[in-house]
């Protein structure tokens, strides 16, 4: 039958839809775990579902980093206060998605039949290096320009 490759692609984008940081992991592995090595360098306010909510990760963010995670509640969590523009921003989460969709529809990421890991990375990095050279990026319209904002 071949070979099975089980990977994930964890990215974190800009609200202009450019790549910011990227990291593949094995399929099994949290999401959370990557998280610290991917925003260790950013600041500002990072994006995330519900896949990624940890109190601790979020306090570690916060100490290293001077990044805050905000991220969608659970349905038995408390409510939290949010700024309207935090708000807005974790309602523009599709953004996310879309970067995904152009990564695998038009950059063809996805395939199914990798016959080695080298075949593997080799179309996984040209299909984010053709990513990162297409000229029209989904963004978010009218994004103020009020601080770092990233997705993941």
């Amino acid at each position: 039958m071949g070979w099975f490759y089980g990977f994930k692609l964890h990215a974190i984008i800009n609200h202009k839809g450019e790549l910011v940081s990227v990291k593949v992991t094995e399929g099994n592995t949290d999401d959370r775990a990557p998280v610290k090595d991917m925003a260790t360098p950013l600041f500002g306010k990072l994006f995330g579902d519900r896949g990624y909510i940890s109190k601790a990760l979020n306090e570690w963010l916060t100490k290293h980093s001077d990044t805050r995670l905000i991220t969608k509640l659970r349905r038995n969590m408390k409510p939290q206060v949010l700024k309207p523009i935090d708000e807005a921003l974790l309602n523009h989460r599709s953004l996310v998605e879309t970067v995904f969709g152009e990564l695998k529809n038009l950059c063809q990421i996805e395939h199914s039949r990798h016959r080695s890991v080298t075949g593997f990375i080799t179309n996984l990095l040209s299909g984010l290096i053709a990513y990162c050279w297409f000229p029209y990026k989904p963004t978010i319209k009218n994004m103020p320009q009020q601080g770092q904002v990233a997705t993941l």
